[in-house]
């Protein structure tokens, strides 16, 4: 059976260091990252809140998509994010 997969973008605050990462079990890796283990980027640089995801019915779709968005500029990263979540607000409640 193939696994879901998550594109995800967290941050440290609004216009704040941006992460993004790859996972199938997008709620199990925020809880890494809310930790300090999901990255030593993300927690050297505090970024945890959940600004932006997306879902993909295959992993290796989420994957290929995760390596396009980590080659874009700052600003479409920022657009990408803002186009649903203007406030920048954690919205890991999405995953309850």
């Amino acid at each position: 059976m193939a696994r879901k997969g998550y594109v995800y973008i967290l941050a440290s605050q609004k216009n704040g260091t941006l992460y993004t990462g790859v996972t199938s079990d997008l709620a199990g890796r925020l809880l890494q990252h809310q930790t300090g283990t999901g990255s030593k980027f993300a927690a050297r640089y505090g970024a945890v809140r959940l600004a932006w995801f997306d879902e993909y019915d295959l992993v290796v779709d989420a994957i290929a998509q995760e390596k396009t968005i980590k080659k874009w500029p700052r600003q479409w990263k920022i657009n990408l994010i803002e186009a649903r979540n203007p406030d920048w607000n954690d919205i890991s409640w999405h995953l309850l």
